[in-house]
């Protein structure tokens, strides 16, 4: 029976390697790219749009980290603060933006705003007004695209601020009055300090969201590093020199992840260990129903309102289109998603498993890289991917040409194969986080328990631990599930011929201006995004 157990942990832990090596491919071929570097390609780019390229990404980057701070830490300051009418709705209705991917929302204020959008015409309307004659701001701007990712992106702040804010405990602002502090002095220099670390990995977090997106960009026609490495990949035809670009993407993502990483240690060394409840400061009811207003505005211009626009546009759609199509992408997005999600949270639980029978550092190194997956954009993964599985493709053809003077065509490139392979390297991560907590909740005992019965390893799993941990499965496939019916630039560039998905389509009609039709896939997509955070909000209810 020994014998069995350690053969069994050895194969095990191949197979987990194994796994986790492969998913590190595109973060290894980004970077190889520069073993041939192509001088002049990249003389063209420093001389045209590099620039722009990082100087928009940083301002980006910056805005968003600075809007979403300041959201997110307002509403989580009032909702643990304060105890007013209203409240205990409108803190898990905060959450409803991270259901709204940030294209979707460019596409309905576009809608709203343009030109020839109701606003506007009414404003002309009213006022008598023609064209050139007014100011209105313009929200396909980079000013713009700030101000709607901030708008989805602040619940990340507000989540961690929130818990930050609870922890502290009561008898610090008894301090801070014995000290003859003021309420204003007292967040300033007591409460801000002990939750800036905490503030600081939300921020962080929707920086690198800001730095991976895609779709808004595009849309809005802003150069960033994003958009650059998909018009040099396929605009320039040079995948080489768009891996370099999308090396040095991954190198500011990976400060980021430096500066995260670093913030969660000095967010440990803040915490009390002796605390008492904070229970908040009760509101009369005109004061609390104007902070119950102020709050619900995140609320209502990052999620009622362009939702509320969306369906409107989709009844429109309904009652004058047809839903063949529309049939088609809900078959197509659905099939890859169950398919994607199950691959994932299978490849999650065999490295999970196999660093709980055989916690090794190579493993738990290997673990911790593939994390580095859901920093990358989709397009940085879609580059990694292509270029080492164009290369395969190439050497397999090679092959069945010089023995039975034929090729096999593109067996990877191009098909559903390394679709579902670039869903596996961005989101295993989120799947990795739930499986392991899952795991480790199951006390080592069991494992004895099992063992002392002569059940084999695999036994075990499937009669022990896969049972005790299927909360924490099912959470996973979920969050998978709706990350991969969200993911654009991967799915756009590495899709088959002819296949499309709710994200896709949605993103072709937005850019040929046909945003009523685009309005029914968006609001799908809004639709199902809503399951993780109704999983989110009870958890926190539990918790």
């Amino acid at each position: 029976m020994a014998n069995l157990v350690l053969r069994y942990k050895g194969k095990l832990y191949l197979l987990a390697f194994i796994l986790a090596a492969c998913t590190s491919v595109p973060l290894l071929s980004i970077y190889a790219s520069f073993l041939s570097f192509e001088v002049s390609n990249w003389r063209h780019l420093i001389d045209t749009v590099l620039t722009a390229y990082v100087v928009n990404s940083l301002i980006l980057m910056l805005g968003v980290g600075l809007g979403t701070t300041l959201l997110g830490t307002s509403l989580a300051w009032c909702i643990v603060r304060y105890r007013f009418v209203g409240r205990s709705t409108l803190q898990w209705l905060v959450l409803l933006p991270l259901a709204m991917p940030a294209y979707i929302v460019a596409y309905a204020y576009t809608g709203l705003l343009d030109f020839s959008g109701p606003v506007q015409s009414w404003i002309r309307a009213r006022f008598e007004l023609g064209f050139n004659q007014y100011w209105f701001p313009e929200v396909r701007s980079l000013t713009g695209a700030i101000v709607l990712m901030s708008l989805v992106l602040y619940p990340y702040v507000y989540l961690l601020a929130r818990t930050a804010f609870k922890l502290q405990s009561s008898h610090l602002e008894e301090v801070s009055k014995l000290a003859n502090k003021s309420s204003l002095q007292h967040i300033l220099r007591v409460s801000l300090p002990l939750a800036r670390p905490a503030i600081l990995i939300g921020a962080i977090l929707a920086m690198m969201e800001a730095l991976a997106d895609f779709g808004t960009v595009e849309y809005f026609g802003i150069s960033t590093l994003t958009t650059g490495i998909y018009r040099t990949w396929f605009g320039m035809g040079d995948i080489n020199t768009a891996s370099q670009l999308s090396a040095l993407l991954c190198t500011f993502v990976f400060v980021l992840l430096f500066l995260e990483f670093s913030s969660r240690a000095a967010s440990q060394a803040y915490q009390t260990k002796y605390q008492q409840k904070n229970l908040g400061i009760s509101l009369p009811w005109p004061r609390g129903i104007l902070v119950l207003v102020i709050c619900s505005l995140p609320v209502l211009f990052g999620f009622v309102i362009p939702f509320g626009l969306l369906s409107s546009w989709s009844i429109q759609y309904t009652q004058s289109g047809s839903l063949a199509e529309f049939a088609q992408l809900v078959i197509n997005t659905a099939w890859l998603a169950v398919v994607g999600a199950s691959i994932i949270v299978s490849v999650a639980l065999v490295i999970s498993y196999a660093k709980r029978r055989n916690n090794g550092a190579v493993l738990q190194f290997a673990s911790r890289f593939v994390s580095l997956g859901y920093a990358m954009p989709g397009t940085v993964v879609a580059i990694g991917i292509l270029a080492p599985m164009g290369w395969l493709d190439k050497q397999i053809n090679g092959l069945t040409l010089y023995f039975n003077d034929s090729t096999v065509g593109l067996i990877f490139s191009g098909s559903v194969i390394v679709l579902l392979f670039a869903y596996l390297v961005r989101f295993v991560s989120i799947a990795l986080q739930y499986t392991d907590s899952g795991l480790q909740r199951i006390p080592n005992s069991l494992d004895e328990v099992s063992l002392s019965l002569k059940k084999t390893p695999r036994q075990s799993f499937f009669n022990v631990h896969l049972p005790l941990m299927s909360a924490s499965v099912i959470s996973a496939f979920l969050l998978v599930f709706v990350d991969i019916l969200k993911e654009l630039p991967a799915t756009l560039v590495l899709r088959p011929f002819d296949f499309n998905t709710l994200a896709v389509k949605a993103f072709e009609l937005a850019s040929d201006e046909r945003l009523i039709e685009a309005a029914l896939p968006s609001v799908s997509i809004v639709l199902v995004g809503l399951l993780p955070v109704i999983l989110l909000t009870k958890t926190l209810e539990r918790s």
